[in-house]
């Protein structure tokens, strides 16, 4: 069986989102074909990284630092109160191969920074960026220009989330968007896990979409959410001719592929 084709038992674990309109075996197939890099698999990457397992993604690469804690439950899906005080990215693999043992997992027990961004990209077609820390963001932002790949990023503080994709040479990159680092930015904020995990499962959508060309990605839009008010709201972002990071490739655009070689979207 060559690696990208489904199994009798794959047909029957993905039979019925192989329904959705545009995805059949050959939608499904592109899926098991791709590789997804998610840097933070807590509570909005731990959500990324669990749909994208039932969805039945080829490849995972994780990465995430330090051992889990008290504080970590209320929000990460994917570590649990026996296994406090150990490793985050071990739990993690223990609950992903138990939800769908078909996906391939490949961890680092980092967080993503400038050494080890070049060679985590290298590994995937689609990266989510599901970091909290802007020096991370920075870093996966930039070699994901670099290496012209598409970024999906993801973001929550309280009750408010946010969404986009970022396609190299197309649309801005998240430099444009966050020329520097926020003055006022904490590590540690509010989170309620409904919040993380719904902007979590969004962004798992964006990837599907990229991978199996069902629909456009949410390119050029950042999606603002307030829960507290249930108010969705698409506002355009545009390039900065200025921007450094933006400047490490070509100016005009190119079709992004995906892992068949098709583009991932026409331009």
């Amino acid at each position: 069986m060559l690696p990208d084709q489904l199994s009798d038992e794959e047909q029957a674990r993905y039979e019925w989102q192989m329904w959705t309109e545009d995805v059949g075996v050959a939608g499904q197939q592109k899926l098991k074909g791709a590789s997804v890099l998610v840097s933070r698999i807590g509570g909005v990457g731990g959500s990324v990284a669990m749909s994208l397992a039932a969805a039945g993604i080829g490849k995972l690469v994780l990465a995430h630092a330090g051992n889990i804690r008290p504080s970590d439950l209320n929000r990460q899906l994917l570590m649990s109160t026996d296994r406090l005080g150990t490793s985050r990215i071990d739990s993690a693999v223990t609950r992903l191969q138990a939800l769908n043992p078909h996906v391939e997992i490949e961890t680092i027990g980092e967080n993503l920074n400038d050494e080890n961004a070049a060679s985590l990209i290298q590994q995937a077609d689609v990266i989510v960026d599901a970091a909290p820390l802007f020096s991370e963001r920075f870093a996966m932002n930039r070699e994901s220009v670099r290496q012209r790949k598409p970024l999906v990023e993801c973001a929550m503080y309280d009750l408010n989330a946010q969404l986009t994709v970022l396609i190299p040479g197309q649309t801005p990159c998240l430099r444009c968007l966050y020329p520097d680092e926020p003055a006022d930015w904490k590590r540690q904020f509010p989170v309620f896990g409904a919040v993380s995990t719904m902007i979590g499962a969004m962004a798992a959508v964006e990837v599907i979409k990229l991978l199996t060309g069902i629909a456009p990605p949410l390119a050029g839009q950042l999606l603002m959410i307030n829960l507290r008010s249930m108010e969705f709201r698409k506002l355009p972002i545009r390039r900065n001719p200025d921007c450094p990071v933006c400047a490490l490739i070509n100016d005009s655009p190119k079709t992004v592929s995906g892992p068949d070689g098709n583009a991932l979207f026409p331009v």
